[in-house]
């Protein structure tokens, strides 16, 4: 019974976790914002599209950038790099 109670306190912990602004690391360093400073972020991906593609009409086959968007001031850092949530 113990087993359980602690599988869903860990499950209810991530998903609290990733459906909301949370703390995140690139590279092995945590992020912050340059701006103000905070250490809470969305993340999300963007498409980095390219004119040749989209002529070609094959933009789903451009890279993405994952980004963090800064949840006091709203500023977005785009990263090449794996951006992982950051293990407190």
């Amino acid at each position: 019974m113990s087993n359980r109670k602690s599988f869903f306190r860990l499950f209810a912990k991530n998903l609290k976790e990733s459906l909301g602004p949370g703390r995140y690391e690139v590279y092995g360093i945590v992020v912050t914002c340059p701006h103000c400073k905070h250490d809470r972020f969305q993340h999300g991906y963007a498409q980095l599209n390219t004119a040749f593609m989209t002529l070609l009409n094959l933009d789903f086959a451009n890279r993405s950038a994952e980004t963090l968007t800064c949840e006091q001031c709203g500023n977005i850092q785009w990263f090449n790099k794996t951006v992982r949530p950051y293990k407190y």
